[in-house]
C-alpha cells in the first residue's frame, strides 16, 4: 500500500460505487475516510478501498449492513497484533461462518441463475414454434 491518498471521485471510479453510496457506507460507519484535505474533501487510503470492495462484495449476496460491519470488525481484530489465542480462534470461527454463508448464497444464486436461464430458454423455444415463414 502505497499511502497516497485519494478524492472520493477517484474512489468512486475504483470500486465502480457511487458517490452517494460511498456516503452512505460513512455514514453507516462501515468505512471512515483516512483524512481530510484543508479544504474538507474526504481523502482515502488502498486500505479504505480495499474495505469498500469487501461490502461491494457482500451487498449482491444480500449481507445486511450489521453484518457487514460485524464482518469488517472481525477482520479488523483478527489483523491487529497481539490478539489473545483464545480470541483470536473465536474471531476465526466467525470469519469462517461467514464463509459459509457466502458459499451457500452462491449456490442459491447459481439455482436461480439455472432456472432464469431455463425460463429464457423456454420463452425462445415458444418464439421458434410460433415463427411465421
Amino acid at each position: 500500500m502505497d499511502g497516497r491518498h485519494m478524492q472520493i471521485g477517484e474512489v468512486a471510479e475504483r470500486t465502480e460505487l457511487s458517490l452517494r453510496t460511498i456516503r452512505h457506507y460513512e455514514d453507516t460507519g462501515l468505512v471512515t475516510p483516512s483524512a481530510r484535505s484543508q479544504g474538507g474533501f474526504r481523502l482515502y487510503t488502498e486500505a479504505d478501498i480495499a474495505r469498500l470492495m469487501v461490502i461491494r462484495r457482500m451487498k449482491p449476496l444480500g449481507f445486511t449492513l450489521e453484518e457487514m460491519r460485524d464482518l469488517l470488525d472481525t477482520a479488523d481484530r483478527l489483523d491487529t497484533p497481539g490478539t489473545p489465542t483464545a480470541e483470536h480462534e473465536a474471531l476465526r470461527e466467525r470469519l469462517r461462518a461467514y464463509e459459509r454463508t457466502a458459499a451457500k448464497k452462491i449456490e442459491d444464486l447459481h439455482i436461480q441463475l439455472a432456472r432464469a436461464e431455463d425460463f429464457a430458454a423456454t420463452l425462445r423455444n415458444r418464439l421458434e414454434q410460433h415463427t411465421r415463414p
